[in-house]
């Protein structure tokens, strides 16, 4: 006997990634990581800006960034962004090159 079948609604499902809904979600989250960088001793120290961002690919999205040229040594040296992200319950991956 076959187990179920489960057929997934590839419209339905990217309606609600590109949903206002959905795009309120990841700002709140963004908005979390914002504060958790902005707070980090070294950007407050150097008074490095953070900025947000929203954009839409097949779905809504936000960046993060810490809008300084020693932005990108803050977080090779101390993962502000990963560890801020990941403190708001993001998961965090390792981009691949393709």
């Amino acid at each position: 006997m076959p187990g179920p079948r489960i057929r997934l609604d590839h419209k339905g499902i990217a309606e609600i990634l590109k949903s206002a809904g959905f795009a309120a979600a990841v700002a709140v989250k963004a908005a979390e990581v914002e504060a958790i960088v902005s707070a980090h001793e070294s950007v407050r120290r150097h008074e490095m800006p953070v900025e947000t961002g929203a954009y839409e690919t097949d779905r809504a999205a936000h960046e993060v960034e810490i809008a300084h040229p020693g932005g990108l040594g803050v977080e090779g040296k101390y993962g502000a962004l990963t560890r801020a992200a990941r403190a708001v319950g993001l998961e965090v991956t390792e981009e691949r090159p393709e």
